[in-house]
């Protein structure tokens, strides 16, 4: 129970937070031996962590994990940052990785890596990063493609990093997990061709790494098909970027019959633009990253799922595990419906 500190009506009155020397006076135990029973309880006897436990639930304590993280690294305390926290594929890989850790008796404390800036864009927020790297966590996840992230990995001190739906960019020696993107992209032009396209666009190519990624997997997938594979528009991933980069191909004199997007954002733009032209019924869309956009009725957009549970739960468990860093590329699927599932007329 928390303990008032003066009489009632003055400053003190406000309730103290309970500390290990109450909890040791109520046991008739030493303040190192509670310590111990929090920190590695297994090396305390059970009838004595049994009793702690006891007084520390009377006594409505609970260990501070702050105060412990800077008394030297937690084996419990990992960090998440992340690149977007508006972003469905973000959100899938970080609820897997923290079940992971969940699992393994990790606390998972979750901050957002970036903030926007002026141009619309995003910086990193090195602010937050270093705020998480000064509770001295053993080890932290980055989700997502940070701006200079060596930068953000420089802030965080010795902690373990480990790169989840990204590039590691300028990292080395990072242990990395992302989506196998040629193989995504190799199976999304596959299923176009398969339905009779042969004059196929791409939409992406901005917005970091995994954009420039996506649009190298398509021209090497359409190389080993011996199709055209110049028919490409700059887009980053937002639904604004995809429907002006569609515009730009169905406004040409010979536009694609079908368009590959970036991501799901980028194809819900790029089915605007064919709807205002009219060929919502003539030009195939598909999308990437699997979101619960992609399943939406109205919707209904044709898209890779690079795996983002998957992935997650890899990250975790190479960042609690003792593997040596790597990369791990994980399989991805492609889910048909119906933005591109019928075939095309000769």
């Amino acid at each position: 129970m928390a303990q008032r500190s003066g009489p009632p009506g003055s400053p003190e009155a406000a309730p103290r937070r309970p500390t290990i020397r109450d909890v040791a006076e109520h046991a008739g135990v030493s303040k190192s031996l509670v310590s111990l029973a929090f920190r590695a309880p297994e090396q305390v006897g059970a009838e004595r962590r049994e009793r702690i436990l006891t007084s520390a639930d009377v006594r409505g304590f609970r260990p501070n994990r702050v105060a412990r993280s800077l008394n030297g690294p937690g084996e419990d305390f990992v960090g998440i940052l992340v690149a977007d926290s508006r972003n469905p594929v973000f959100a899938d890989v970080v609820d897997a990785a923290r079940a992971v850790l969940q699992d393994a008796g990790r606390l998972a404390l979750l901050t957002t890596a970036t903030t926007p800036d002026p141009d619309g864009g995003a910086v990193a927020d090195l602010a937050a990063v270093e705020m998480l790297g000064d509770l001295r966590p053993s080890g932290i996840i980055i989700v997502g493609s940070v701006p200079d992230m060596d930068v953000v990995a420089s802030r965080v001190g010795t902690a373990r990093l480990v790169v989840a739906s990204a590039y590691p960019g300028s990292l080395r020696g990072v242990a990395t997990v992302r989506g196998d993107d040629l193989e995504g992209m190799r199976s999304v032009v596959e299923h176009l061709v398969e339905r009779g396209h042969r004059r196929i666009a791409h939409v992406g190519g901005e917005g970091g790494p995994v954009g420039a990624g996506r649009a190298e997997a398509f021209v090497a997938a359409m190389r080993e098909r011996f199709l055209d594979e110049t028919l490409l528009a700059p887009s980053d991933f937002t639904q604004e970027g995809g429907e002006r980069a569609a515009e730009r191909l169905l406004s040409g004199s010979r536009p694609p019959t079908a368009i590959t997007a970036t991501n799901d954002l980028a194809a819900i733009g790029v089915m605007r633009a064919v709807r205002r032209h009219g060929l919502a019924d003539r030009v195939a869309v598909t999308g990437y990253d699997g979101t619960f956009l992609s399943h939406l009725g109205p919707i209904d957009l044709t898209s890779v799922d690079p795996g983002n549970a998957r992935i997650g739960q890899e990250a975790a468990r190479m960042l609690v595990g003792t593997a040596a860093p790597g990369e791990v590329l994980v399989p991805p699927t492609l889910s048909v419906r119906s933005s591109s599932a019928w075939s095309r007329s000769p």
